[in-house]
């Protein structure tokens, strides 16, 4: 039994285990006592020390083996969006933009400098707040709303949920779940609560079954939803409204990372009278990743709590970068060359959906940078087949908050020449049909 852990509450517990596991007294895959022999030693009901456990886990600290006990856990590398680092194979699950398709900012540089931006000043330049207002008044039902400037869609998040929960607070997040989404839950410790997606996007017994277990904060996309490329139908989006309207005080996350891109409506979970809200949209998708900005439309108090956490001077996001995107997102031009983006993206995705589904193996391309390929088995086995045959993807495993095997490929194909999609998408349904013969022989 390890008597150095300490504590009378769940959090002094998973602090104490924090403090040896930093100070290298816990290392990776040493055993923590049992819960009912730590409770024993520090005289707490065994629900504290569920709870501590919990807490751990969700923050990636410590393992649950069943039977095995709680081990503390090994650094885990946490799969990332990008290029992955060091491979010979052909990457096609970057989840990347087309760089061809992001404007040079290069015309409009000049427009942005000017006279310095100094301490005290407003965190959000005059121009930029000025078109982000118009840009999101026009999908908000409530009018009362106060706007801000992060460093991109995760900041965002980040920030918002940090300022509405605790440790081990619950958020329900979509399942899949894009990653980042999984890895801010995982740093923050919040109790991850998957809501499942179908192809109208986050299902409305899910999120029901997320507010009956207490979620304090709901993380939607609205539109080409991350990994499966599902948007929210009006039907849909007026149900979940209507599931809502009994929680007004959870605060509603809606995440339209794709915007100026998407083919499809944008349809809001936030009704007129819902009190905590927050509306991001990014620029990544369409202005590129290193443009690290993201403006949020929410309630007054919502709003003032992030000021508190974007002081000017320390952690404002740069007023060049804030007058580069209004540049950019300001010209009519660039807002063409957008529109041109877009229709390619959803052109090449429909174009490699309707091979696959010419080899046997249907798809329906949804929206956003990527298709979600269902594969007839286990999505692993699929992808080491593809390795063989020269192509890194990407399983939908990654992205899973359930735990269960993946049968999904997420796939990054519209910088593909046409003969290398029409012989990835030959590929991929060699590798499932193999994979399938492989199942049927064993049993």
């Amino acid at each position: 039994m390890d008597t150095r852990i300490d504590g009378t509450t769940a959090t002094e517990i998973a602090d104490s285990v924090r403090d040896l596991r930093e100070r290298g007294e816990l290392r990776a895959g040493q055993p923590l006592p049992s819960v009912r022999a730590l409770a024993q030693q520090l005289g707490v009901n065994r629900n504290t020390v569920v709870s501590a456990y919990r807490q751990l886990t969700h923050a990636g600290l410590v393992e649950t083996l069943g039977r095995g006990g709680t081990r503390i856990a090994a650094p885990a590398a946490v799969a990332q969006e990008g290029f992955a680092a060091g491979s010979v194979l052909r990457d096609v699950g970057t989840g990347n933009p087309d760089a061809s398709l992001i404007p040079d900012p290069t015309p409009a540089l000049e427009a942005v400098v000017g006279r310095p931006v100094l301490y005290g000043e407003p965190v959000i330049d005059a121009g930029l707040e000025g078109w982000a207002r118009r840009w999101m008044a026009a999908d908000l039902a409530p009018d009362d709303f106060r706007l801000t400037v992060t460093s991109g869609a995760v900041d965002a998040v980040e920030r918002l949920l940090a300022q509405a929960l605790t440790r081990d607070d619950a958020v329900a997040l979509e399942d899949p779940c894009w990653l980042a989404g999984i890895q801010t839950a995982r740093l923050g410790g919040y109790r991850a609560v998957p809501v499942p997606v179908d192809d109208e996007g986050m299902t409305v017994a899910g999120l029901e079954a997320a507010l009956a277990e207490g979620v304090r904060a709901v993380v939607c996309t609205p539109r080409a939803q991350n990994p499966t490329g599902a948007s929210l139908t009006a039907e849909r989006a007026a149900a979940l409204r209507e599931v809502l309207a009994a929680h007004p005080y959870v605060l509603v996350i809606e995440d339209d990372h794709f915007s100026l891109l998407s083919a499809r409506p944008f349809h809001s979970i936030v009704g007129p009278q819902h009190r905590r809200f927050a509306l991001v949209r990014s620029v990544s998708k369409f202005l590129g990743p290193d443009m690290c900005l993201a403006v949020t439309a929410s309630d007054p108090d919502t709003a003032a709590r992030l000021a508190l956490r974007l002081s000017p001077g320390t952690t404002w996001v740069s007023h060049l970068l804030q007058r580069l995107a209004h540049a950019l997102l300001a010209d009519d031009d660039v807002r063409a060359g957008i529109t041109r983006a877009a229709a390619r993206y959803a052109q090449r995705n429909a174009d490699f959906a309707a091979q696959l589904t010419a080899e046997g193996l249907p798809v329906t391309a949804g929206d956003g940078l990527n298709l979600w390929v269902p594969v007839p088995g286990p999505a692993r086995a699929v992808a080491e087949q593809l390795m063989r045959r020269g192509w890194l993807a990407r399983t939908g495993d990654e992205f899973l908050l359930a735990d269960a095997p993946s049968h999904h490929l997420r796939l990054t194909v519209h910088d593909l020449t046409e003969s290398d999609a029409r012989l990835l998408a030959t590929d991929v349904a060699a590798a499932a049909a193999s994979v399938q013969r492989d199942a049927a022989g064993m049993r």
